[in-house]
């Protein structure tokens, strides 16, 4: 009679190296809150005509969200055993600060346009940058509990397998930003594009190709096989594999920025509609406009995001452990 083993258990060890993004994170809430303390105190320098760095999360509130942040970097670095109210407050701080940057994305789209806003200040840009990077910490933070107490291997703390098929979701959400994009451009045509097509010099042409680009090459790119193998029609490359950077890094910088900056704008633009305080201005673009573009421009973002997501999962490299 044989006697049937039971499987053996995959061990997790805590790695030491997996709590170093939240000492940083600490590291980076002293330094920065104490910058921003500092500007308050003694006085900020110019931003521009906008007056501001950050938005919604600004003043002395900016202060006590690193304050947070430094809170939960603690948190996270002396966490003995699973807590994902740790892992949902730091991934809240994370989103708060992001929100705040929201202006970083019209100082890339200049930067890559070559044409920075009358608004952009070096400062401004610099102090922006440096909120973007404890919210990148702090994500990282989150993510290395989460693989450190609930991964099943001691190597890479993964909780899903890479490669596989393309999921049905993540077709949907690549399509939902292309058509994003298009509802936003159906949205000018709607009120005329005037003297807006490639007639203003170098700068617009080229927002105008990045648009596009980034409205409906890059996202289906993320979801067919033509994003991840260049096809046969691409000279020298052709077979090779597509550098997974050249398709996660715009995705997520574009992604959630989309999603944070026309985010504010449609909370905004909710405000005045109920409160009937929306200013036309020239009376060119009527109210019905803002909502549909700017809900074009955020359910673009999302599409992206959620697009990226599952690019990510299927072309990073399996650990040679565990095979996830």
């Amino acid at each position: 009679m044989t006697q049937t083993l039971p499987p053996p258990t995959v061990s997790r060890p805590a790695r030491r190296r997996s709590t170093w993004p939240a000492y940083a994170v600490l590291a980076w809430a002293v330094g920065y809150g104490a910058l921003r303390a500092g500007w308050l105190a003694a006085g900020a320098p110019s931003f521009g005509p906008l007056g501001t760095d950050l938005v919604v999360v600004t003043g002395w509130w900016s202060v006590a969200l690193c304050a947070a942040a430094g809170v939960v970097g603690v948190g996270l670095a002396r966490a003995r055993t699973w807590r994902p109210a740790l892992a949902g407050a730091a991934w809240a701080v994370c989103a708060a600060v992001l929100l705040s940057c929201a202006l970083l994305l019209l100082d890339v789209v200049g930067f890559l346009i070559g044409d920075l806003s009358p608004a952009f200040t070096l400062t401004g840009f610099l102090s922006r940058v440096g909120a973007v990077t404890g919210a990148l910490l702090l994500h990282a933070a989150a993510l290395a509990h989460v693989r450190r107490f609930r991964g099943d291997c001691g190597d890479c703390g993964r909780t899903r397998p890479s490669g596989g098929p393309v999921p049905r979701w993540a077709r949907v959400a690549a399509w939902s930003a292309v058509a994003g994009c298009l509802v936003r451009l159906a949205a000018q045509a709607a009120v005329g594009f005037g003297d807006v097509p490639l007639t203003r010099g170098l700068s617009l042409a080229l927002f105008e190709v990045g648009f596009l680009l980034a409205g409906v090459l890059l996202p289906l790119a993320l979801v067919h096989r033509w994003g991840t193998v260049w096809p046969g029609w691409v000279p020298l490359l052709a077979g090779r594999l597509v550098p997974r950077a050249l398709l996660q890094v715009p995705a997520a910088v574009f992604g959630v920025g989309l999603v944070g900056y026309f985010g504010i704008g449609l909370a905004q633009l909710a405000v005045e509609t109920v409160t009937g305080t929306f200013d036309p201005g020239d009376g060119r673009y009527p109210l019905a406009f803002f909502w549909v573009a700017e809900a074009g421009y955020w359910v673009w973002g999302w599409g992206l995001l959620a697009a990226a997501l599952s690019h990510h999962r299927r072309t990073r490299r399996p650990c040679p452990r565990c095979g996830r």
